[in-house]
């Protein structure tokens, strides 16, 4: 038996935990230029009418937060057990940072257990 809590199973609940994976602000500023670059390559499809550039916003988003989970984090993507709760997460905690409001979603998470450890916990029993 697990002393880890329930896995989350709405975005609301998900939201804490997703913030414990992004407690390094280097990780984080790292999602922030991954979601800007994909933003950029969405426009570059639109304006272009190419829409490779669709993924490769995505390569280069997802290869920036993975990057900063690997290098400054040292865990797992939450995308690697909720993928769409972690992409609804990215933009959430970018708009937290465009509203001054990080600090605060930073702390939603501290002293969180992984949710990639809940997960494969709850598989298990």
């Amino acid at each position: 038996m697990s002393n880890l809590p329930p896995v989350p199973t709405t975005f609301a609940e998900f939201w804490p935990y997703y913030m414990a994976a992004h407690q390094d602000p280097r990780n984080c500023a790292v999602h922030y230029v991954g979601s800007t670059g994909g933003v950029a390559a969405a426009v570059a499809a639109v304006w272009t009418g190419q829409l490779g550039w669709i993924a490769a916003g995505v390569v280069f988003g997802y290869a920036c937060a993975w990057f900063g989970h690997f290098v400054f984090e040292r865990n797992k993507p939450a995308s690697w057990v909720r993928w769409w709760w972690s992409f609804l997460g990215d933009w959430r905690m970018y708009a937290a940072k465009l509203s001054g409001r990080s600090a605060e979603a930073v702390a939603l998470g501290r002293g969180l257990p992984d949710i990639s450890e809940m997960v494969r916990a709850k598989q298990r029993a």
